[in-house]
């Protein structure tokens, strides 16, 4: 029965489990008598140049708008508990900010008047939520903010230092967006931070601006299109992320003993690379997927709560994210045992050609992204017919009417990669699929052969095998760089891999394999 005489307001009720002191004795007492820090500020990142080049770009396509990127909000896991803060890519992207850093923040890029047609377009003004005083409140009883629950936040002058940006305390962020309202077109990137969002629509409103989404939306879509082609510190990025990811397989490998000893031997690999992600970087990518066996023909398996056999395949599909937020995606389908079966061995190699195949023709002067897709599904057919899998030949399959072959291999070969695993998804086609590749443009390449156990148009010596091989691949002058090349990847080279990371069997010298 509710208690009518009880008047808290749920939202305060999650206070009941302590007592908080609130006497201004005690106010007094926790203020005092703290060491004053040493203003002591941090060198330039080296990600603030080409963020503000990027600035510069974003500027130029928008000249005489206000636009607002927010780093978007806190995010609750549960009840009173967050996620590990990770910025909107946008914001990164433009502020070189990465990893857990400033949430609630908001870049403002303010247009200037009468700008030059060859100089800046506009001022970038970085709102952020600074460190509190120790006499304040939030320092002692904040938990999402306090410095005594989250640690010790920077000051403006330090974020300024850090990142080339002037910086602004976030309480003045409404003045800011609302300044000359109704006289500049304001844009806030879409779904970034709620709350940000109702500013600006709150803006719009009082000045009788029109509403409609499509100048966000515009925002949005440059933003990522901007992303389609890095520059120099992205890849370098994005090298560092790939190298950690290899570090990542290698200790993944190693823990393949204690996988096959226990009843959730996936979950064992998952945590082996997930540590080193975290040692190494940021944390994941993405959610790791670890699939044993039949569980490698579910695409997207990501509970990684089953046994890993002895003779299996693993399929592991990870990517170790760095503190700069750029992410590695990498797949290899690792024998537990250290070798491929018949059977194994003959899909794998399948799936390897196409890989080359698809790389090949990355490395084409004039291919298209899609072309990428299409080298890799002419080995796949071709393969599929030589094993009397197809109802049609494999040039019909390959026939927009026919495709038959996809039935194996339903998702696409390549997506772009960067700051997101799947990245510059608000891109147009035309500058996506259509596009013809560009130096700078980093991008995937991962076809798979996927053959459910339960699938009676699969032979049976093929059946509960699932195979996907995925590189990171970076778009050059002179062709296409393999970026992952060092991490296994033929059949010979990743047995020899697995066998020289297994523990040799009892009585065996380590080597003598």
């Amino acid at each position: 029965m509710i208690d009518e005489t009880d008047t808290q307001r749920l939202a305060e009720r999650g206070s009941n489990r302590s007592q908080r002191p609130t006497s201004q004795a005690f106010r007094e007492f926790i203020a005092g008598n703290w060491e004053e820090r040493e203003p002591v500020l941090p060198d330039r990142s080296p990600a603030a140049a080409p963020a503000a080049a990027r600035r510069k770009r974003i500027g130029l396509l928008f000249r005489g708008d206000r636009l607002v990127v927010p780093a978007g909000q806190l995010v609750t896991r549960s009840n009173d508990t967050d996620y590990r803060f990770r910025p909107h890519s946008a914001f990164a992207h433009l502020t070189g900010l990465g990893a857990d850093q400033e949430p609630d923040a908001v870049l403002l890029l303010e247009p200037l008047a009468d700008a030059p047609a060859d100089g800046p377009t506009h001022e970038a003004v970085l709102h952020i939520r600074p460190a509190a005083g120790k006499d304040t409140e939030e320092f002692y009883a904040d938990a999402r903010y306090g410095e005594l629950w989250v640690g010790v936040r920077p000051t403006l002058a330090e974020v300024e230092a850090r990142t080339g940006i002037r910086c602004a305390h976030l309480d003045t962020l409404p003045d800011a967006v609302a300044k000359d309202a109704g006289q500049v077109t304001i844009r806030v990137v879409p779904g970034a931070d709620a709350a940000v969002t109702a500013l600006v629509q709150r803006v719009r409103e009082e000045v009788g601006a029109t509403t409609s989404t499509e100048d966000d939306d515009a925002l949005a879509e440059a933003l990522s299109e901007m992303r389609l082609t890095k520059d120099d510190h992205e890849i370098g990025e994005l090298r560092m992320a790939i190298a950690a990811t290899a570090a990542g397989f290698d200790d993944l490998i190693r823990s393949f003993p204690r996988a096959t000893a226990h009843p959730r031997g996936e979950r064992v690999l998952e945590g082996a690379f997930g540590a080193r992600a975290r040692e190494d970087g940021n944390g994941l990518g993405y959610e790791t997927i670890a699939a044993a066996g039949d569980h490698a023909n579910t695409l997207h398996w990501i509970a990684n709560d089953g046994p890993v056999r002895p003779g299996q395949l693993v399929l592991v599909d990870a990517g170790v994210e760095v503190d700069s937020l750029y992410t590695a995606d990498i797949t290899r389908t690792l024998p537990v045992s250290g070798r491929f079966t018949d059977a194994q061995r003959e899909v794998y190699q399948a799936v390897l050609d196409a890989c080359e195949a698809a790389l090949g023709k990355a490395r084409e002067k004039g291919a298209r992204f899609r072309d990428v897709h299409a080298a890799a599904m002419e080995v796949i057919a071709q393969r599929l017919e030589a094993w009397g899998m197809l109802p049609v030949s494999a040039a019909e399959s390959l026939a927009p009417e026919g495709q038959y072959h996809r039935r194996w291999m339903v998702h696409g070969t390549s997506h772009h990669l960067g700051l997101d695993v799947h990245d510059c998804a608000q891109a147009r086609r035309e500058l996506y699929l259509d596009a013809e590749l560009r130096p700078g443009m980093v991008f995937t390449i991962e076809p798979g052969l996927y053959f459910r156990a339960d699938d009676l148009a699969v032979p049976p010596r093929f059946r509960g095998i699932g195979v996907r091989i995925e590189d990171d691949v970076l778009v050059t002058g002179d062709g296409a760089e393999r970026l992952s090349e060092e991490i296994p990847r033929t059949v010979a080279d990743v047995e020899a891999w697995v066998q020289r990371l297994l523990p040799p069997p009892d009585g065996q010298e380590a080597g003598a394999r």
